[in-house]
């Protein structure tokens, strides 16, 4: 069986599990693009679970990309202490808020050579973007992906950037945008590193 036909039939299954799966994650449901953005920056290395009430509560305070462009680091750091490299993190957002406000009239830019000059922006968050906010065709890798499409040996890659690229040549397109959701998921589901214990998950034999 070549890769693409495997990267498949792994998928459907894990599709079948999982695409009806009502956990949100740090990326879902939020009204404004804006929003979508900042809660995916201080999700990094951050459970969805700590990040997702945090951004609520950040955006309770300052409900427009203008509000947050001009509040105060320490102001959000008291907002956002929870997550993880939260002093980072707080000068993150108040600096891409102003970059959104200054240099894109407060909207997120939807190429991901501009996305990724962002502070706290790398293609992990850029991919995310664009799928979520502008509904485009990316492959957004994280931790989780990284790791279960490595030990069901879809892709032999040390990095998620190298795991992105590798995988736009085994996955059709029109998937892209679904990967990152679904393995999410399912790595959450499982912990392990055994590539017959993670095929059994999705009752693949």
């Amino acid at each position: 069986m070549n890769k693409k036909d495997y990267f498949l039939q792994v998928f459907k299954l894990a599709e079948k599990k999982y695409g009806e799966h009502e956990k949100r994650l740090a990326g879902d449901g939020w009204k404004y693009g804006w929003q979508t953005l900042i809660a995916t920056i201080m999700s990094a290395q951050t459970r969805d679970e700590v990040t997702i009430p945090v951004a609520e509560n950040l955006f309770r305070k300052y409900d427009s990309v203008e509000k947050l462009s001009k509040a105060k680091v320490s102001d959000v750091l008291k907002i956002i202490k929870s997550v993880n490299f939260s002093k980072t993190k707080a000068k993150n957002v108040v600096n891409t808020a102003k970059m959104l406000v200054r240099d894109y009239r407060g909207s997120v830019p939807d190429e991901i050579e501009n996305l990724v000059k962002l502070p706290g922006v790398g293609r992990k968050t850029a991919n995310l973007v664009l799928s979520e906010v502008h509904e485009k065709d990316a492959i957004c890798i994280d931790t989780h992906c990284q790791r279960l499409l490595n030990v069901l040996g879809i892709v032999k890659t040390k990095t998620p950037t190298e795991t992105e690229f590798a995988l736009m040549k085994i996955a059709p397109i029109k998937y892209w945008s679904k990967i990152n959701r679904i393995f999410v998921l399912w790595g959450k589901d499982v912990r392990g590193r055994d590539k017959k214990v993670l095929l059994r998950q999705i009752n693949m034999r």
